[in-house]
């Protein structure tokens, strides 16, 4: 089932098919990995050691060299709740600054290599609550060799998307 939903995405040609799957890095996919909704741009999946919603930019920076994606993540057992993540279709320079805008909010994130976060839960809350009442957000960053990149997203369906990810963990200690 998740393979479908990844697939209404165009996600199943991604070679990091194990940011859908639930996994990180090479290792092997999650068994119990389920697909919860697809959600015009987003869907939502929960395995057995979270749940979130995700979606991969309408344009990537400068092509698809690495498969980008945005996720907002409850992890139960963590106590993390609508957690974000970046993977950027670009690696970032050391020390970057990269900048998530969604409408006349402007976030700054953290990151290393491919992949950005919220700097604390405080800023998670004031960015997903941004991406709930927006149509669009762009991920801004500099790259190696000091060349800007943007990556940018449709928000339709974001929230859905969320909503359904974060119910999918009730009763497992996602509150």
């Amino acid at each position: 089932m998740a393979r479908i939903g990844a697939m209404m995405l165009g996600l199943a040609t991604w070679p990091v098919m194990a940011t859908i799957n639930g996994t990180t890095g090479g290792a092997p996919r999650d068994p119990t990995s389920r697909t919860v909704g697809v959600y015009r741009g987003w869907a939502a999946f929960r395995d057995s050691r979270r749940c979130y919603a995700i979606a991969r930019p309408v344009v990537a920076a400068g092509g698809w060299r690495t498969p980008a994606a945005a996720s907002i993540a409850t992890w139960p057992a963590r106590g993390l709740r609508s957690s974000l993540h970046i993977r950027l279709s670009r690696l970032a320079a050391t020390g970057a600054v990269i900048t998530l805008t969604a409408g006349e909010r402007r976030f700054q994130l953290i990151g290393r290599g491919h992949d950005a976060w919220a700097t604390d839960s405080a800023s998670d809350r004031a960015l997903v609550a941004a991406l709930r009442s927006e149509r669009s957000m762009s991920v801004e960053w500099v790259g190696i060799g000091g060349r800007p990149f943007a990556d940018t997203y449709a928000l339709a369906g974001a929230a859905t998307a969320i909503d359904a990810a974060a119910l999918a963990c009730l009763g497992r200690g996602g509150r």
